[in-house]
């Protein structure tokens, strides 16, 4: 296990989250964020068991005082001088697909409450503790990512209410990188353009879910670790994922 240093990873499920929780937590404690517990209660047992160090925190991501104790919580678990390696935004959600004469304005709030106030939240409180991994001169580059979709960059009909969340979290993504880059810290922005690998994805794919239709989570994790440790003269701040025959 790697120094006082600790990864945060917010929208934690059974897919992405729970395998770039694994990938991390060969060298960090990890923290590990979602509204639903059940989401990360058996990865923390997992994790704990295998000998490495989780803590799971009940958190709505788009909530200030929720993420603002989640980040309190980190700091009397692990001190109040904890810096992070790594920060992964994972967390996703609001997605509609509606005529866009009749979509409300709650509509539009679902996917920026995720996308906008929670990528904001998140990425101030993580960016604290990712400038004290600096100065404790962390292995690798603390690294702040954020994970993205076909929908950060390619627009659709009838989803505007998903599409300018993730468009504004992507922006979000860059400012980040071109004002901390310099000191010190890697922002990177994911875009993962395809169907994750699961049993819903699966079932939704049906016989078109051949070995290479949907992206491995796991392949997911070694890209997020890939950005991780590249070194200060190489940061990436943008990649896309997509499976090989994913038409784009």
């Amino acid at each position: 296990m790697a120094s006082k240093l600790i990864t945060i990873i917010a929208g934690v499920g059974p897919g992405t989250g729970a395998a770039v929780a694994r990938k991390f937590a060969e060298s960090y404690p990890v923290v590990l964020l979602a509204r639903n517990p059940d989401n990360f209660n058996e990865l923390v047992k997992e994790i704990n068991g295998k000998g490495g160090k989780a803590l799971g925190i009940s958190t709505d991501i788009s909530d200030p005082t929720s993420v603002s104790n989640a980040f309190a919580q980190v700091k009397k678990e692990f001190g109040d001088d904890v810096g992070a390696a790594a920060a992964i935004f994972n967390a996703s959600g609001g997605f509609v697909r509606k005529p866009f004469l009749e979509l409300a304005l709650e509509d539009i709030s679902k996917g920026w409450d995720v996308s906008i106030r929670g990528g904001f939240l998140f990425s101030q409180q993580s960016l604290a503790l990712l400038l004290r991994g600096v100065k404790e001169e962390s292995k690798y580059p603390p690294t702040l990512i954020h994970t993205g979709a076909t929908a950060s960059v390619k627009a659709n009909a009838q989803v505007s209410a998903f599409n300018t969340g993730k468009y504004a979290l992507r922006a979000l993504s860059s400012s980040l990188a071109k004002e901390f880059g310099p000191q010190g810290v890697h922002v990177g922005h994911a875009i993962i353009d395809g169907g994750i690998d699961s049993e819903r994805a699966r079932a939704w794919k049906g016989k078109d879910a051949g070995p290479d239709a949907l992206i491995s989570p796991e392949a997911i994790a070694d890209a997020y670790w890939h950005l991780h440790t590249q070194p200060r003269s190489a940061f990436t701040w943008e990649i896309d994922i997509r499976p090989s025959v994913e038409k784009w």
